[in-house]
């Protein structure tokens, strides 16, 4: 037995080592000036990057849009106007009802196709639509709302904008590792091994939310806000890019801190903060607060915002679980100890 004691008190001093060497105040300010100095260097050379890569980029964030596209339904018979080689609007052939477009539509095609050229009436020269066979460019039937920009400086803004965020993103591994080298040697062992599985669990959690916003939740919330547009009887033939490039980029990154809740309960869960028995009776409260964060994060319709309330919802039982499972290994621990 008290070879057992000495053992436990050997691991108790052993992680109780650490805290790195005795430094003043100037010193530690001076690692602290460049710590800022690396980790801005750091974002600012991944924001170059990626404004030169701005087009790549903004294929990757269009990609959401593309696929909301495949929910939209089909009209049967469509309208296509061409000038040129340029789309000029596609319209089905229920929303041409009443109009004298609506003759123009051959129902025995998917699609019928007219372009902007010279007509001529009688002796004079108009300009007017006429049939053609084929369409004149690349054409997906029903391919639902584009991007414009209605700005000269839009482009150039959003280029900016995206180039921020995604150097942020790029940077920030080596932002937490300079920050990693301020902090950690200040640390105890056990305090290491804490913040290396936070930092790892962390870090994928938000990645995890991150994808799953683009994959799964943008598509269906660009599609419900088409919808809902249509169902106030708009017509949405484009979207701004610079609000679209917005939307994108902040639900992706409100998605990825939403997912971090797990690791924020469980790091005040182990400074004694919460515990077992207070996540338990919040748990009907956040039910409500999940829903009303998936209604100020997402377009304003049911799907979506169950959508990100739900991972939520399951990332706090799994939180709820592991607490529980803390408190019984502690229960356990202590009852060891007062039998020895």
């Amino acid at each position: 037995m008290a070879e057992e004691l000495e053992e436990l008190q050997l691991e108790t001093e052993d992680e109780e080592e650490g805290g790195g060497p005795v430094k003043s105040f100037l010193e530690h300010l001076e690692d602290l000036r460049w710590v800022l100095i690396k980790s801005g260097a750091a974002v600012m050379i991944a924001m170059v990057v990626c404004l030169l890569a701005a087009s790549k980029l903004v294929g990757v964030l269009m990609l959401p849009l593309k696929e909301a596209h495949k929910f939209r339904p089909h009209p049967k018979h469509e309208l296509v106007l061409w000038a040129g080689t340029n789309l000029f609007g596609a319209y089905s052939l229920k929303s041409l009802e009443g109009t004298s477009l609506a003759e123009l539509v051959d129902t025995n095609r998917s699609a019928t196709h007219l372009e902007l050229a010279p007509v001529q009436i009688g002796t004079n020269w108009t300009l007017g639509f006429q049939k053609i066979p084929t369409p004149l460019g690349p054409y997906e039937p029903s391919g639902g709302p584009g991007l414009i920009f209605l700005t000269p400086a839009g482009a150039f803004l959003s280029s900016l904008k995206i180039a921020f965020f995604g150097g942020i993103l790029i940077a920030l591994p080596f932002v937490l590792y300079f920050v990693g080298e301020f902090v950690v040697p200040a640390l105890k062992k056990k305090e290491k091994k804490y913040l290396s599985r936070a930092l790892g669990i962390g870090i994928g959690l938000f990645m995890l939310g991150a994808l799953f916003c683009y994959f799964v939740m943008l598509p269906v919330a660009l599609r419900a806000a088409e919808a809902y547009a249509l169902w106030l009887g708009v017509s949405v033939q484009n979207w701004m890019a610079e609000s679209y490039f917005t939307l994108v980029v902040m639900f992706m990154l409100a998605m990825g801190l939403g997912f971090e809740m797990p690791v924020v309960l469980l790091a005040l869960v182990k400074l004694g903060i919460l515990d077992y028995s207070q996540l338990m009776a919040a748990r009907k409260y956040m039910v409500v607060i999940c829903l009303v964060v998936g209604a100020m994060l997402t377009p304003p319709d049911v799907v979506t915002q169950i959508l990100m309330a739900l991972p939520l919802m399951i990332l706090f039982e799994v939180t709820i679980w592991i607490a529980r499972y803390w408190r019984w290994r502690e229960k356990k621990q202590t009852e060891a100890q007062e039998a020895s």
